[in-house]
């Protein structure tokens, strides 16, 4: 006789041998789709950024929204404090940013024009080049009569200009994620266990149920734990760095501070950026090359400190992830929204780890994710630790 089964939809016995095959879309097809997701991402990127920050942002601070509930504070005081918290700190974040901004901003002419000089004194030592460049300067002065401005008083007011107007016209799409990140994340946390409780009465079974909590809450824990850590760790970097600064002579130590405790957040390619910004900016302050690399080499060391000793000491190892895959997510979510993309493309890699922990069938995935040594194989003719017992 054929097994026969249950289930909690269908009130009668199934026959599992009659059940027909369902199709199995053909690779084909799931190319196509991934193709169309992966449009549809970068199609809807200004309505789905702000959407993913304040979802990552509402397992970061459910915790808090709890721990104060049990203190009888109602979700909504607690959700407006935190939107306030968050708004205020924005605000004090665009303050101590906008003095040494602006003064950067005058002062980009002349730093250009600087830097273009050192760069022309460098390009010296490559004979070859430079008799190169020589040749094609003089045909362009032929050619335009002598006529032509110096670059460096006619391109860089072009480029600030430029990137002033830029700046403006993309300002009130930004403050528009900005409001809408802020408020979804009030309506988020305001609603308490709604959003908990609306996702585990998806699920059928009670197993499924409790493996749907289970995934929530280790979600939230896994995501506090490592931004935390995360958060931390960059502002100690960022305290170093511009002490760091501060002390070889650099200016706006403050500013360089702040730029790498944001540039942080971004695996591999944050660290790289910082040390270019700090060369370019030594190349325009001193006069010889020694400094620009002590300061360049001082970045760097502080970096590697932080991102090989330190860091893995306070991030949990569970919250790990493969050096390889993270590297391709942020250069994936760079390409699909920019610098945001970097920012988030780790904490959304924590969150697919816990969910492939959680899903069956998702193991082998997650195991790939996970930056844990693997196994060592077996060698031919022994057993294998899994075969062990």
């Amino acid at each position: 006789m054929a097994p026969v089964s249950y289930t909690a939809v269908h009130k009668f016995p199934i026959d599992r041998d009659s059940r027909p095959d369902w199709p199995r879309p053909s690779w084909p097809v799931v190319g196509l789709f991934i193709l169309a997701m992966i449009a549809a991402i970068a199609f809807a990127r200004d309505f789905l950024m702000p959407i993913t920050f304040s979802i990552l942002l509402f397992f970061v601070f459910v915790p808090v929204r709890r721990r104060l509930s049990r203190l009888g504070v109602a979700p909504g005081v607690t959700a407006a404090g935190i939107v306030l918290g968050l708004f205020l700190s924005i605000i004090a974040l665009i303050w101590s940013v906008s003095g040494p901004a602006g003064q950067l901003i005058a002062d980009m002419p002349d730093i250009q024009s600087a830097l273009t000089e050192k760069l022309q004194r460098l390009r010296g030592t490559f004979e070859t080049i430079d008799t190169a460049m020589t040749q094609i300067e003089a045909e362009v002065e032929v050619e335009g009569d002598g006529q032509a401005a110096p670059a460096s008083e006619t391109t860089a007011g072009i480029n600030v200009a430029s990137a002033i107007l830029d700046g403006l016209y993309t300002t009130p799409g930004i403050l528009g994620q900005v409001a809408l990140t802020l408020f979804l994340l009030f309506f988020l946390i305001a609603s308490g266990d709604m959003l908990y409780l609306k996702i585990v009465q998806s699920f059928d079974s009670l197993r499924e149920k409790r493996n749907a909590y289970s995934a929530l809450r280790e979600i939230e824990e896994s995501l506090g734990s490592y931004l935390g850590a995360i958060t931390l760790i960059n502002a100690c970097l960022g305290v170093a760095i511009g002490l760091a600064m501060w002390a070889f002579g650099m200016p706006s130590p403050l500013l360089f501070g702040l730029l790498a405790f944001s540039l942080n957040f971004i695996p591999y390619l944050g660290a790289i950026t910082g040390v270019g910004i700090a060369l370019l900016v030594g190349l325009v302050t001193f006069s010889d090359i020694f400094w620009p690399v002590m300061i360049a080499t001082v970045y760097l060391s502080f970096t590697t400190l932080e991102g090989q000793l330190i860091t893995p000491y306070f991030v949990a190892r569970r919250l790990q992830m493969n050096a390889v895959v993270v590297f391709l997510t942020v250069a994936l979510w760079a390409w699909l929204w920019s610098v945001i993309g970097m920012i988030i493309a780790v904490p959304l890699l924590v969150v697919i780890s816990v969910i492939c922990d959680h899903v069956p069938g998702l193991e082998k995935l997650g195991n790939f994710l996970a930056g844990d040594d693997p196994v060592p194989l077996a060698e031919e003719g022994s057993e294998s630790p899994a075969d062990s017992p």
